[in-house]
């Protein structure tokens, strides 16, 4: 079940945009229109003009910059805006306005002018003038350090069967469905944020560095995210200006970006090319693997690339080398995108297994299953738990993969269509954070658990008050769960699947100390309100929760807004969530569309804890593989630089004509090497090696191989 439905559908749950408060005024941006330069001239004259309006603002010397979060500071990008003359890339803010209605405000930012000294600018990889850096010279970190395990390169020289190829991965963008933006007020010397994100605390203590107040002075509430998937996971450049503004009108002030306008002040996924090279024997057993990749990033940061965490754990070979590279372009600063390294990842690597496959004759699924592995190939460690095998083997029933027949183009459907059938695997890191966790008993039976995290959409609501409705034997709709608000707890990060898998161990903690301020039993059905009323008094426990590792720097780390992630490599073993991806193509004659009628799914999540919500998000990662294998592609502009298709109706996302039959299965075995909970992550992994399936079930259907995404009508013809 998911708790918050109710609230949802009838549209009782408010998002960060949706507070109207007394005296709100409306703000508007101004965005650049070089792809690189610098800004010699802003005339707001014909916006001060417009009527209603009550401020134009084009500098806030004010303000200083968040810090990259992923460099030990809060936002998405360094660069903060409209804190000088220099324009990095096309769309970035250099005006906002704010008005007493939205219609004046957008009007007045569409009348502002600029004058620019342009600049070059690079937005291809292999573009005149981007600059490429080796991640572990470019940022010496032991975790981003090229891996070398054997010597791979002489391996694969000296194999029977080599499989070499180039695989191109587009950027992307997320485009929720909720736009960037929020409602910012001043309660006396108290900043407000309502501000739909992942990442509540590094809002909480960016702004604060941003403006020079106290981050006791600085409340964020974000108790509903209406979609995140990367982009909302820290404190995006509109927020200061928005927060400087309400404080000079003295009134609270709401700014929801324009679609067009998210493409360029959020993060997006970077374009990636991967070079696959494997080396096996003749039966396809793989005794080496090298993944070379070139990822983009901005000028002003450098967004890591961690590719090869995951293609170097997917099988057992001997010998494995990765190597990344950044490619310094002139745009935002990218990001997390769901699966953001791993999808990318996955679609190369996994079409050099199935290259390999077909090579040595083998089937997809035999060939798989031969080079599983209970070991981790980088470390030498075993997995907490690895059931890819099973996921493989139970999938492969589901879709009745004995019945296919192996020649590519053999396969037609009744109407002439040639059908592909496509596999592959995916895995991703097991990560979890530092978590607080507070659980209150009341003296109606009732019990509120107030943890970190943020409900994205993801259920983890759900997850939560199922745990505790299970463990106390109470009714869900007894248990409310407080998240994203930083007047109830941290908040630290929601991201990279680890939300659960963090909130969860917490609160299992805070109801063990319950149970002893209750005067219960550790186990069994609990009256609550009898129990309270024993003890004479609300019961409030308070518990800090660590992963495998973890120290209690962690947590001071958590609290003051920084990350505190610990994994996938624990002491003494690793941790990957795993999932098996079946796909059905078919490709009209004709035309040559392509549809996707069946997928069959199974993961590997460890304990499945919310059975309905779990099942939708990995539904929801299969149609957005689907997307990316055949749909989803961000342009750039070579003439003027920034993204050309930054609308709906030119991004073309999935929609429900396109979705057809997805079975969803899980292996549902507990991890409890990885907590005591035995959760896993899944929403994630959900999508990981489905845009590969895809990938391989077009080559099964056409015999051609796809080296780039998207897969569109005319790369089959």
């Amino acid at each position: 079940m998911r708790v918050d439905a109710y609230e949802k559908v009838t549209g009782k749950a408010l998002y960060g945009a949706d507070r109207v408060l007394p005296g709100m005024a409306f703000a508007a941006l101004a965005l650049a229109k070089v792809g690189r330069g610098r800004l010699s001239r802003v005339d707001t004259s014909a916006a001060r003009a417009v009527p209603g309006v009550l401020l134009v603002e084009t500098k806030f010397d004010e303000l200083t910059g968040p810090g990259f979060v992923m460099g030990g500071g809060f936002g998405f990008q360094s660069l903060q805006p409209m804190t000088d003359d220099h324009i990095a890339y096309r769309g970035q803010p250099i005006a906002i306005v704010v008005a007493e209605t939205p219609v004046a405000a957008t009007e007045a930012a569409e009348a502002i002018t600029a004058e620019y000294e342009p600049e070059p600018f690079a937005l291809h990889l292999d573009a005149e003038g981007a600059t490429t850096l080796v991640q572990e010279e470019a940022i010496p970190l032991p975790f981003l350090a090229d891996i070398r395990v054997g010597d791979a390169d002489a391996v694969i020289e000296n194999s029977a069967v080599r499989i070499d190829s180039t695989f191109e991965h587009p950027p992307q963008h997320a485009v929720p469905m909720e736009l960037n933006g929020g409602v910012v007020e001043w309660q006396g010397d108290t900043l407000v944020v309502h501000e739909g994100t992942q990442n509540a605390n590094a809002l909480r203590f960016g702004l604060a560095q941003q403006l020079g107040i106290d981050a006791a002075n600085v409340e964020v509430r974000s108790p509903y995210v209406g979609g995140g998937f990367g982009q909302k996971n820290s404190l995006l450049v509109h927020i200061a200006p928005l927060a400087a503004v309400s404080r000079r009108l003295g009134r609270p002030v709401k700014l929801v970006l324009a679609r067009t306008q998210t493409f360029h002040n959020g993060s997006f996924r970077p374009a990636s090319k991967h070079r696959i090279r494997l080396g096996a024997d003749a039966t396809g057993k793989i005794l080496a693997a090298v993944h070379e990749v070139d990822q983009q990033t901005s000028r002003h940061d450098l967004f890591i690339a961690m590719h090869t965490e995951v293609t170097g754990r997917l099988y057992g070979y001997s010998a494995f080398r990765g190597r990344q590279r950044l490619v310094q372009t002139d745009v935002q600063t990218p990001g997390y995108m769901r699966a953001p390294f791993e999808s990318p990842s996955m679609f190369a690597f996994e079409q050099a297994v199935d290259e390999l496959a077909h090579a040595v004759g083998r089937d997809p699924v035999e060939l798989r299953l031969a080079n599983d592995t209970e070991t981790d190939p980088i470390t030498g460690l075993p997995f907490s738990s690895r059931h890819v095998g099973d996921c493989l083997r139970r999938g492969a029933e589901l879709f009745g993969w004995s019945g296919r027949n192996p020649e590519p183009g053999s396969m037609r459907a009744e109407d002439g269509s040639l059908v592909g059938w496509g596999v592959a695997i995916g895995n991703y890191p097991g990560n979890v954070a530092a978590a607080v966790a507070t659980l209150t008993a009341d003296t109606d039976g009732r019990v509120t658990v107030a943890v970190d995290g943020h409900e994205m959409g993801q259920g983890i609501r759900s997850t939560i008050a199922l745990l505790v409705a299970r463990d106390l034997g109470i009714p869900v709709t007894d248990v409310t769960v407080q998240v994203g608000d930083t007047t109830v707890g941290t908040q630290h990060l929601t991201a990279g699947s680890w939300g659960t898998a963090t909130a969860l161990p917490a609160v299992h903690s805070g109801l063990q100390e319950l149970r002893k301020h209750l005067n219960v039993s550790d186990t069994g059905d609990v009256d609550v309100a009898t129990a309270v009323a024993h003890v004479g008094h609300p019961v409030q426990v308070s518990v800090e929760s660590l992963g495998p590792g973890q120290t209690a720097d962690a947590l001071a780390q958590s609290k003051v807004g920084h990350l505190a992630i610990a994994g996938p490599v624990f002491p003494g073993f690793v941790t990957f969530s795993w999932i098996a991806h079946f796909v059905e193509v078919h490709v009209e004659p004709t035309t040559c569309r392509i549809r996707v009628p069946r997928v069959v799914s199974v993961a590997d999540c460890g304990r499945v804890a919310s059975p309905v919500t779990a099942a939708s998000q990995v539904r929801g990662g299969v149609i957005w593989g689907i997307g990316a294998a055949l749909r989803e592609e961000t342009m750039v502009d070579d003439r003027f630089g920034g993204f050309l298709n930054s609308t709906l109706e030119e991004y073309p996302v999935m929609v429900n004509a396109d979705v057809h039959r997805i079975d969803v299965d899980f292996i549902d075995k507990p991890d409890y090497q990885f907590n005591p909970v035995g959760v896993k992550g899944l929403g994630e992994v959900s999508m990981v090696g489905a845009a590969a399936a895809v990938a391989n079930a077009v080559h099964h259907a056409t015999g051609k191989r796809h080296h780039r995404l998207p897969i569109r009508i005319e790369h089959v013809i």
